[in-house]
């Protein structure tokens, strides 16, 4: 069995939903179902990293693990490392990064991408799903990955990749056949000593451009595994709107 931790990043500040982290989803904070749907996984350690004394007193209300970071993380990712470093992990050890908007994400696919960075051997693993309806597909809120025949990422990007020259000639708008394309799912694995690399690191065009950090990474040339979620994984909570839906699947 992979031996590996949980990190949950919880920023109090949201601007879509200020205080996202401690909304209450049927009588509990949100970090909270996030923090039990993780430890249901494998994970030897989940921890909670935050920059906000309400967040923090919020999971020890609850008996989770909390470690307090800086406020001026630029990424979540930055946050991460700044966990691992006070907890003094190993260069080798795996890390998972959960993200806090996510209540119901599967533990299944939290042990699954931690497993697949051993498997690969990578530095660095992530999932994805199909990509069945040409909204989703020209949508630029929903990243697409595509990867080449090792499993390994290619490029990440906002933009539908790979483009069909031919099927979307003349404006047209169908989803092309025999084209499997990916949408790119927001849960990592990570080596500690990649996320040692990572904050040393400048941001890069690629990522500055379409606003994905995991391109900083593909930049340096590190690759990354990625493999279909074993399980359906839930949109998670951005809007009121995300926040109504998520309501009515607990209530189910």
């Amino acid at each position: 069995m992979v031996n590996f931790s949980v990190i949950i990043p919880a920023r109090y500040q949201s601007q879509r939903l200020p205080g996202k982290p401690l909304i209450d989803l049927g009588g509990k904070p949100m970090v909270q179902r996030v923090y039990e749907q993780a430890m249901r996984s494998n994970a030897a350690r989940v921890i909670v990293a935050t920059d906000d004394e309400r967040v923090m007193s919020a999971v020890k209300g609850f008996g989770g693990e909390v470690c307090m970071t800086r406020g001026d993380h630029k990424s979540g990712t930055d946050r991460l490392q700044e966990v691992c470093m006070l907890e003094a992990f190993a260069e080798d050890h795996v890390v998972v990064n959960v993200q806090g908007d996510e209540p119901l994400m599967p533990p299944a696919v939290i042990n699954q991408v931690a497993n697949n960075l051993v498997q690969s051997g990578s530095e660095m693993a992530t999932l994805s799903e199909g990509i069945d309806d040409i909204d989703d597909l020209l949508d630029p809120n929903i990243v697409k990955v595509t990867t080449n025949s090792n499993s390994m990422a290619m490029y990440f990007s906002r933009a539908p990749i790979p483009w069909a020259r031919d099927e979307f000639a003349g404006g047209n708008k169908k989803l092309p056949v025999g084209i499997k394309y990916q949408r790119h799912l927001g849960i990592y694995a990570y080596r500690v000593s990649l996320l040692n690399q990572y904050v040393g690191w400048d941001q890069t065009l690629l990522e500055e451009t379409e606003k994905l950090e995991q391109l900083r990474v593909l930049w340096h040339g590190v690759e990354i595994h990625v493999a279909r979620a074993v399980e359906n994984i839930p949109p998670g909570i951005d809007t009121e709107k995300d926040l109504r839906r998520t309501l009515a699947l607990l209530e189910e």
